[in-house]
């Protein structure tokens, strides 16, 4: 009986002797730590972010097909109402009132898969029918004399918008009074003499739908529910064989800055 109790308390002892120990080793074992996140599933920047919601938004103003109206209110204090037309085969069409010599007198940019034309629209300055001069291939530029600029935000400088490759900022931009949709202040990060697009504020409704442009030129406001665009545009009239009209005023002299005859793809279809 007492050789039996002594074992007892022999082997609770040991148990006593051990538990520490086997305490301890748990407490040595260090908790499992996550994984670490892959730096290509991390969050884009604030930057990025914005680059990003723009480039996809001027995607969608790319495939984009509308008749609108804008106002133009000027860097010059003048306002004016822009049409723009983006049809269903890539062509487009902005009729700018005042949009040559000088502001007196209208007219019309269009590009087809005939090529890029200048029309000259009836007005007080010019009362004869529009006629349209041909300045070269749909894609090609405008020189800066004729170049009323205000196309831009709705061809070209979309391209750029959609191209990650190009030397811009992006920031989320809060929208200005009268505009709708979500805004974004875009700067130009290279010292090129000819930058890809004017720096300014650039809005669109989901849909793609340009709604607010702020640039040097001035403010462009869409003024309007849009209409669908059409299959192709047409030319305001017919082509003819003649010298675009120059941007600037006539000079004293009673000469204008029109590009001479013979200029690039003048009066061929």
């Amino acid at each position: 009986m007492h050789a039996h109790l002594r074992a007892s308390r022999r082997s609770t002892g040991a148990l006593f002797l051990l538990l520490p120990a086997l305490l301890a080793a748990c407490g040595d074992e260090e908790p499992e730590t996550p994984a670490p996140t892959p730096a290509s599933a991390a969050a884009p920047s604030g930057s990025d972010a914005a680059r990003d919601e723009l480039a996809a938004l001027a995607a969608a103003a790319r495939d984009r097909h509308l008749t609108a109206r804008y106002t133009l209110a000027g860097s010059d204090g003048t306002t004016r109402d822009i049409t723009v037309t983006t049809a269903d085969d890539g062509s487009w069409r902005v009729d700018v009132p005042g949009g040559a010599l000088g502001g007196g007198v209208d007219v019309s940019l269009a590009a087809t898969r005939d090529g890029l034309f200048q029309c000259g629209l009836p007005s007080a300055a010019r009362p004869e029918p529009a006629t349209c001069v041909r300045l070269g291939d749909r894609d090609d530029s405008l020189p800066s004399r004729l170049d009323p600029r205000v196309h831009h935000p709705f061809t070209d400088w979309l391209e750029v918008l959609t191209d990650r490759r190009a030397a811009l900022s992006v920031s989320v931009a809060v929208p200005p009074t009268g505009a709708t949709g979500s805004c974004y202040a875009v700067e130009t990060t290279s010292a090129s003499l000819s930058p890809p697009l004017d720096v300014g504020i650039y809005c669109y409704e989901r849909d793609g739908t340009p709604t607010f442009v702020r640039t040097a030129l001035g403010t462009l406001t869409l003024a309007g529910v849009p209409g669908p665009g059409p299959a192709t545009v047409p030319l305001a009239g017919p082509v003819v064989q003649a010298a675009p009209l120059g941007r600037d005023a006539v000079d004293p002299s009673g000469t204008d800055t029109a590009e001479p005859s013979g200029g690039p793809g003048a009066g061929t279809p």
